[in-house]
């Protein structure tokens, strides 16, 4: 059976390059875009910003489960060696935790846009600034595991197949 899964290439995935940047980022954009326009929108009173700020995190609770299911197979497919283990280990609860406290907090403004769509309670914007620093440190993270790691990189994938790295 296994005969019929696709080959590996140098990057150990069966497809070209890795899917879960790809995705992620757009998540990140979304996820900076949407507290950003709370905050202009708060401080400036445009109450449009709210609506645009709502659609972005709309879309991101979506988009961060599909990151989340690419990232657990390049996950899974990385070989990670024991230096790079409890990086990506640390990456993958804090992208679970982050994809149920990004619902939550969607949610959560669902709430407040079906009650007064012209208002934002301060409180909301605090949770968007902390939500802003659980992402940041996401993100660097996950670029340990790419610029340090060197996770789905040739040179370490191919250390890796030899048995050079541990």
């Amino acid at each position: 059976m296994l005969e019929y899964l696709p080959a590996l290439n140098d990057h150990n995935l069966p497809y070209p390059d890795t899917i879960h940047p790809i995705v992620v980022h757009f998540v990140i954009a979304m996820i900076l875009f949407a507290v950003l326009c709370d905050a202009i929108g708060y401080f400036t009173r445009n109450v449009r910003l709210y609506e645009v700020s709502w659609w972005n995190l709309f879309f991101a609770t979506i988009s961060i489960f599909i990151a989340i299911i690419f990232g657990q197979i390049e996950a899974g497919l990385a070989e990670p060696y024991t230096a790079a283990e409890s990086t990506l280990n640390l990456h993958t609860l804090i992208g679970w935790s982050l994809s149920g406290i990004l619902a939550a907090v969607t949610a959560w403004r669902y709430i407040i846009r079906a009650r007064n769509p012209k208002e934002l309670p301060l409180p909301f914007l605090g949770v968007g600034f902390l939500l802003t620093g659980l992402v940041l440190f996401q993100i660097y993270l996950g670029d340990l595991l790419v610029w340090v790691y060197g996770l789905h990189t040739g040179p370490v994938v191919e250390a890796t197949r030899e048995g050079l790295l541990q």
